[in-house]
């Protein structure tokens, strides 16, 4: 399926596995891809970002996705669902954090041994590709580019689709800007 990869998109990947290496985690997540589209600044997805006008709000995107790492990777959603159950995730993440250090539930343990070997790819991050692979498809693009990526970030439920709808970036949004030939303005 790689080789169906723009040069933007691959990059992407190598970025996700390199914020994936540096925090410690042992597998590629969603959010390592999402980190990694924040880096480019080139590209297809850049080009969208900054025309919704992330580009100078990526430091707040940033901290959104370190908040959800510290509740494990719960979305605010989760969070909720189990606040309904009378399970306060707040409250988990502080006594954890006060037995074993913060950032303890987030599973990014650099102070545990190195990690050696290739990372893998988490599911929901397999998923994304996949669902990139579609999203390619769906517009007849011979080649997955890092739009691609961006997009199928948007359509699946999780913390980097809500921390990217926080921040005015949906996949409607983002259709208009790439394939709708116009400006989008955040919502």
């Amino acid at each position: 399926m790689f080789e169906r990869f723009t040069k933007d998109a691959r990059a992407v990947v190598q970025g996700a596995v390199s914020h994936c290496e540096s925090s410690g985690a042992r597998t590629v997540g969603v959010e390592h891809m999402l980190l990694a589209l924040l880096d480019r600044e080139a590209g297809r997805a850049s080009f969208a970002l900054a025309a919704l006008g992330l580009a100078e709000r990526k430091d707040s995107v940033r901290e959104a996705v370190r908040e959800a790492r510290r509740r494990a990777g719960l979305s605010r959603a989760d969070s909720d669902a189990l606040a309904d159950l009378g399970i306060d995730v707040s409250e988990i993440v502080s006594r954890v954090e006060e037995a074993h250090g913060v950032g303890a539930m987030s599973g990014d343990r650099p102070d545990k041994g190195g990690w050696t070997g290739r990372r893998p790819f988490g599911r929901d991050a397999k998923r994304i590709l996949e669902r990139s692979l579609r999203m390619a498809t769906a517009q007849r693009d011979r080649h997955i580019g890092d739009e691609h990526i961006l997009l199928a970030l948007t359509v699946l439920p999780g913390v980097a689709a809500e921390v990217l709808a926080d921040h005015g970036v949906t996949h409607a949004s983002l259709n208009r800007v790439l394939y709708g030939g116009g400006e989008a303005q955040a919502s």
